[in-house]
């Protein structure tokens, strides 16, 4: 359900979610206190306020590596979409850098804002089960498998399996890479083939030969194309 869950337990049904939706089955359920980097998920069991936990986020490792490294790649803007509160959410950004920030958020709030963002297209990070739908609809959405939810990692376009946010700064570079080896790749294949032709058009070459010529600059291509599964050097880790 939106802003929490709810399962039975001993005959009552236990919520665990924001306070407003606690208090749609215990309304005396009241605000606690807590300091910056902490977030609270409040508990009702039945129809009584049961009380409160309270949690401490803390950074991914690296997350302010990695934001660094986004921006030394010509990204325009680093946001954070998430469903924490905004105290949580803001001493989490300024600790890795982050200026821009939109806390409690639902997963439809997630995908609205996601397409608010200028330009396009938008990466997308996440690891709960809340990201999916906004990894869905990003341009290219990452999920951390790690420790991620299932359905995280199934919307996901990218899934980094090792519990280091910086590899998607590296999955990055590769994509890049990769896009780079595929176009030069193309224009080998269309250079090539012109050339052909053209010895083909006056005479030069027999229309077999030139057949099976142009069999040979389509390996070529292919061959070229086989560097991105190499990598530069620098992915070597």
């Amino acid at each position: 359900a939106a802003g929490g869950a709810a399962g039975g337990a001993g005959g009552s049904v236990v919520r665990v979610g924001t306070l407003g939706f606690v208090r749609g089955m215990a309304p005396e359920a009241f605000e606690v206190e807590f300091e910056a980097g902490q977030t609270v998920a409040y508990v009702s069991i039945g129809s009584e306020y049961a009380g409160a936990l309270i949690l401490d986020d803390q950074a991914r490792d690296n997350a302010g590596q990695l934001v660094s490294e986004l921006r030394r790649h010509g990204f325009e803007k680093v946001t954070m979409l998430t469903g924490d509160n905004p105290h949580t959410a803001q001493a989490i950004a300024a600790e890795v850098g982050i200026d821009d920030v939109h806390a409690s958020l639902l997963p439809e709030d997630k995908v609205r804002l996601l397409h608010e963002i200028e330009p396009k297209p938008v990466i997308m990070v996440g690891d709960g089960v809340n990201d999916a739908p906004v990894l869905a609809a990003a341009g290219v959405g990452i999920a951390m498998g790690a420790r991620g939810d299932t359905e995280a990692s199934e919307a996901a376009d990218v899934v980094i399996t090792r519990d280091d946010i910086s590899r998607v700064g590296k999955a990055v570079d590769i994509g890049r890479w990769t896009l780079a080896v595929a176009k030069s790749a193309i224009w080998i294949g269309i250079i090539l083939s012109l050339v052909l032709m053209g010895f083909a058009f006056f005479g030069f070459i027999p229309a077999v030969v030139g057949a099976l010529l142009q069999e040979v600059i389509d390996l070529a291509a292919i061959v070229y194309a086989l560097r991105a599964l190499k990598g530069p050097e620098r992915f070597k880790v």
